[in-house]
């Protein structure tokens, strides 16, 4: 680090558990952040203001006015513009010697395929179940630790998926993808502004511990966070030896060059 980077990030650096070797790591680390709404702003505002190096964006939607209520990388000005950008503005407006590469297009499983076995750790920040299973297929193919946040209502969650561990639960070891699970929009349901906030920064937390050798406390376990009294449950997450994502891996796809 020079002279100007010991500054910036001199608060990090007096803590025993990260010091000069720690913030070392995460300029070096690659975080891949999935979804730039609500959960995804303080996710890549966080990472970015902590001097993670690389961060690439993954959405392939605009801003919209209903957006600013809580998606806070966004502002007026943007509306209409892709929110992966919208994102690498804002976090340039912080720290511009972090990269943050855009990423304007749908999540599927061949992107993240791609883009899953370049990152260092993956956050979900996105909002529909599919994806979210994508996202963990990738992450077991690659052993990538997921950290997943949702938030719906008054009401969120968040984990950490570590498939480098045996016997660590994945994504769909909690929430299978044949449960017939009801889908639960923010646009039809509404969302509690700072709830998001809250999920996305503790993300953002876990991402950093993880990519600073601290680890995670709460891989294997479900925090449920209720936004009415700001109640906090933990439960332990077994995996599931049936799971037929984890208990039988998916082969990375191949041919698909780097993006």
């Amino acid at each position: 680090m020079d002279d100007a980077q010991l500054l910036r990030y001199s608060r990090h650096i007096l803590l025993n558990e990260l010091g000069v070797e720690g913030q070392e790591a995460l300029l070096a680390s690659h975080a891949l952040v999935i979804g730039a709404g609500g959960l995804g702003s303080p996710v890549a505002l966080y990472l970015g203001s902590a001097g993670v190096g690389r961060i690439t964006v993954v959405d392939h939607d605009t801003v919209d006015v209903t957006n600013l209520q809580r998606q806070i990388a966004h502002n007026l000005a943007r509306v209409g513009h892709a929110k992966a950008e919208s994102v690498r503005e804002a976090v340039a407006a912080i720290n511009p010697d972090v990269v943050v590469t855009p990423v304007v297009q749908r999540a599927d499983a061949a992107l993240l395929d791609a883009l899953v076995a370049q990152a260092d750790v993956v956050l979900d920040c996105t909002d529909n179940f599919d994806t979210r299973h994508a996202i963990n297929r990738a992450c077991v193919a690659h052993r990538k630790p997921l950290v997943s946040g949702a938030a719906i209502r008054m009401d969120g969650q968040l984990s950490v998926y570590d498939s480098r561990t045996p016997g660590n639960p994945c994504y769909a070891c909690v929430f299978p993808q044949d449960a017939g699970v009801e889908e639960a929009l923010c646009a039809t349901m509404g969302v509690f502004a700072p709830l998001v906030g809250l999920v996305g920064t503790m993300q953002a937390a876990e991402a950093l511990k993880l990519l600073t050798g601290l680890g995670s406390r709460i891989t294997g376990r479900l925090l449920m966070i209720d936004g009415r009294d700001l109640g906090f449950t933990s439960i332990a997450l077994p995996q599931n030896p049936q799971c037929k994502v984890c208990s039988h891996p998916p082969a990375p796809l191949r041919g698909f060059p780097p993006l």
